[in-house]
C-alpha cells in the first residue's frame, strides 16, 4: 500500500507539469469478471449508477470516463464491489483499462478488470 500511495503521489507530482487530457464521461463500463474457483469468465455491462451480480459480489459502476473523441481509448472506471455477508466494501475506487494491476481489487475467489466504457 504504500509503494501505490507514493506512484500516485509521484503520478500527481509529475501530471501537474504535463498537459491534461480532456475527457468524456460514459454512459457505462464493460467490464470482464473471473470466478477464480469454478474458472468462469464474465463480460458484464453496467451502467453508470447502477449494479450488477456476478456470484457472491455485486459490482456497482459510479462513473467511466475516457479521452475525448476516443471511447476506445484509454478508460477509468470508478467502482464499488461488495460482497454478500459483508459490510464494508471489498473495493472501492477506480480502475484502469490499460493497467488494470495499478489498483487491483484483491480477492481471494474474484478478479474483476476494466475493458472499456460504453457510450451508448
Amino acid at each position: 500500500m504504500p509503494r501505490l500511495i507514493a506512484l500516485l503521489a509521484f503520478t500527481m507530482l509529475a501530471s501537474t507539469s504535463m498537459a491534461q487530457v480532456a475527457t468524456s464521461n460514459g454512459t457505462g463500463v464493460t467490464l470482464r469478471a473471473l470466478d477464480k474457483l469454478t474458472g468462469k469468465v464474465s463480460q458484464l455491462q453496467v451502467a453508470a449508477g447502477h449494479s450488477t451480480e456476478v456470484g457472491r459480489i455485486t459490482i456497482f459502476a459510479n462513473e467511466c470516463r475516457y479521452p475525448n473523441g476516443n471511447a476506445a481509448g484509454e478508460a477509468y472506471a470508478s467502482l464499488t464491489i461488495t460482497e454478500i455477508g459483508k459490510d464494508a466494501p471489498i473495493y472501492q475506487g477506480w480502475m484502469i483499462a490499460s493497467s488494470p494491476a495499478l489498483n487491483p481489487m484483491e480477492h481471494q475467489r474474484y478478479d474483476v478488470w476494466v475493458l472499456r466504457c460504453t457510450t451508448s
